[in-house]
């Protein structure tokens, strides 16, 4: 007997569903034990032209009728947002039905609700395409490092700011002529706000988190900085100092690992960091485990048929559940840690300040950051008229400890301007 699907949505990514369930039908009915067969498929516009070809029979508005059908056995939601997907797929669920997925902005914001649903029906969830499209990386994390203890997630999970930052450090582009090439090539969506201004990033850094970490964690606990303010010269700078400029989710333990950090924001790495060869709109992440040591995965982030292979993946897993009668693991936040604040994040930073040209400035600079307890590792300076730019990375030191030093520098009548401040990652594994 086939397992019928049922699918919400057939954008970008759910035609391309369509497409490889049809293409592979005869090895995926062999991977699962039984065919598949597509139920129905919920749209908002019928008629609409789509990139692969639908049977008009299968094509339905009604998404809440065909999630609680009782012959579907599956429902797959790539429709994305909070709402209808939320409550369509409390409705799959509350039937008994299981539930892959793509939505990382659901999860991340209502998470717990997906979850004790799916935990109270006997129902699996599956989210693999949420986070990095077609690597694998969910799975990974919640099964085969559920042994080990993760202390540290590093990554590039947003192909839209990597494929900007990349053309910014290779073309000498700026910012708004790297994100209108990113549009004409569809990298980028027509209001990009989601992506350069790290909300996407922050979706998927807390569901890493949550999973990596063994509790609870939203989007509203991930610290957030897009790269909207990153210019050419901030590139063309780090570019000089054998750097690179990357927008980073990172989840990290404490040292004491009583708690843990999660946040999205560009920082500088190593030109000789694995994650500084990482091109164009292609998504890495670094795993750093007890035992298991450091993983990276690396690929598509994002794509139609990229993220398909990822939800394939996911319907394969839950058909053979099915046919098994067992279920995919649970949620797991045993540990239940808490999300320390941003300010008791400890790395190094680089600053860039135009300040007067004259003499006792340099001392005054450094007198500030001592004030505040952070060490200037390296200071360089450049003078022009009667203005001079320094540039000033620091030791380790708190994010609140910076922010503390950057407010008193901008109150000094010699800084005339904080140029920039960015923060220096990856060191340890270049």
């Amino acid at each position: 007997m086939a397992l019928k699907v049922a699918l919400l949505g057939c954008g970008v990514v759910g035609s391309q569903v369509i497409r490889l369930m049809r293409e592979q039908a005869d090895d995926l009915a062999a991977r699962v034990g039984a065919p598949l067969e597509l139920a129905g498929v919920a749209v908002r516009r019928p008629g609409r032209r789509r990139d692969t070809e639908v049977d008009p029979a299968l094509l339905t508005t009604d998404a809440e009728a065909l999630v609680t059908r009782d012959d579907v056995d599956i429902v797959v939601e790539v429709i994305g947002g909070i709402e209808p997907a939320r409550s369509l797929i409390l409705s799959a669920m509350r039937g008994g039905k299981s539930v892959v997925t793509a939505n990382k902005a659901l999860l991340a914001e209502d998470g717990a609700t997906i979850h004790a649903a799916a935990r109270d029906n006997d129902a699996d969830l599956y989210f693999e395409a949420a986070v990095a499209g077609a690597i694998p990386l969910i799975r990974p994390l919640r099964e085969s490092l559920a042994g080990d203890h993760v202390h540290r997630v590093l990554g590039i999970v947003n192909g839209t700011t990597n494929y900007i930052l990349d053309k910014m450090d290779s073309s000498g582009a700026s910012f708004s002529d790297a994100l209108e090439e990113a549009q004409v090539l569809g990298y980028a969506e027509a209001d990009p706000t989601a992506d350069v201004e790290g909300f996407d990033a922050a979706a998927k850094a807390a569901i890493l988190a949550g999973i990596a970490f063994h509790s609870r964690v939203t989007a509203a606990d991930v610290h957030r900085e897009g790269i909207t303010e990153v210019t050419a010269a901030d590139v063309a700078g780090a570019k000089a100092m054998g750097y690179v400029i990357k927008l980073l989710a990172i989840c990290a333990r404490s040292e004491d690992g009583a708690s843990f950090g999660v946040r999205v924001h560009p920082a500088m790495i190593p030109r000789t960091h694995p994650l500084a060869g990482v091109r164009e709109a292609y998504n890495a992440v670094f795993v750093e485990a007890r035992s298991a040591g450091r993983l990276m995965f690396y690929g598509a982030g994002a794509g139609g048929a990229p993220t398909a292979s990822a939800v394939l993946g996911d319907i394969v897993a839950v058909g053979r559940n099915l046919l098994a009668g067992t279920r995919g693991p649970e949620e797991s936040t045993y540990a239940d840690l808490s999300v320390h604040p941003m300010g008791e994040t400890v790395t190094r930073y680089h600053v860039s300040l135009d300040v007067a040209d004259k003499p006792g400035v340099l001392a005054r600079v450094a007198d500030m950051f001592a004030k505040h307890d952070v060490s200037i590792q390296t200071v360089h300076q450049e003078g022009y008229g009667d203005e001079a730019q320094l540039v000033l990375v620091t030791h380790r030191a708190s994010d609140a400890a910076l922010s503390a030093t950057i407010e008193g520098l901008r109150e000094l009548d010699i800084v005339r301007d904080v140029v920039s401040v960015m923060r220096v990652e990856g060191e340890d594994v270049a």
